[in-house]
């Protein structure tokens, strides 16, 4: 199943529909490094990262595994590592995913360019935690964190997540 993400900023699962939060500059079909878009295409959702320091694994099928204060994300396209976790400190420009607001509390990891990584395509595109006020994420899909356990708890490998173009 798809969880279905507009422009306007609903995310639609089965009967369910979540407000969302998504970049500031909107949705692309060319997302590009640092653009501020989120973009659109259907991506495979990979796995779920959470903090276990402030929650419980959360129950869902997908696969899951711990976040530490030594992981980061490659957001360097000249690196090796451009879009994949890495453990810090790293050399390249990165990421931090262990974070003091709640914002990275639940990552998801999509399939935003990863196979293959196209250099600048970018980086680091996840569904997580939304601000209260569900400002605006730096390309990223955001729920607010029940609605992203109640989400997690019923998807599983094969679900998607599929962002629309505006319109």
């Amino acid at each position: 199943m798809d969880l279905i993400v507009s422009a306007a900023g609903e995310a639609h699962w089965g009967e369910q529909v979540w407000r969302c939060a998504i970049g500031p500059a909107g949705a692309s079909a060319n997302k590009r490094e640092g653009d501020g878009a989120t973009p659109v295409g259907r991506f495979p959702l990979r796995r779920l990262l959470y903090r276990p320091d402030r929650l419980e694994r959360p129950a869902t099928a997908l696969p899951t595994a711990p976040l530490s204060p030594l992981d980061g994300w490659c957001d360097d396209p000249s690196d090796a590592l451009y879009n994949r976790l890495v453990r810090l400190p790293y050399p390249a420009r990165h990421e931090k995913l262990w974070l003091e607001s709640h914002l990275y509390d639940l990552v998801v990891v999509i399939g935003h360019n990863d196979d293959p990584v196209v250099p600048g395509a970018g980086s680091a595109v996840f569904l997580h935690v939304a601000r209260p006020d569900y400002a605006p994420t730096g390309g990223c899909v955001a729920l607010a964190a029940g609605d992203l356990l109640a989400f997690l708890a019923e998807a599983g490998p094969g679900d998607h997540l599929s962002v629309l173009a505006a319109g």
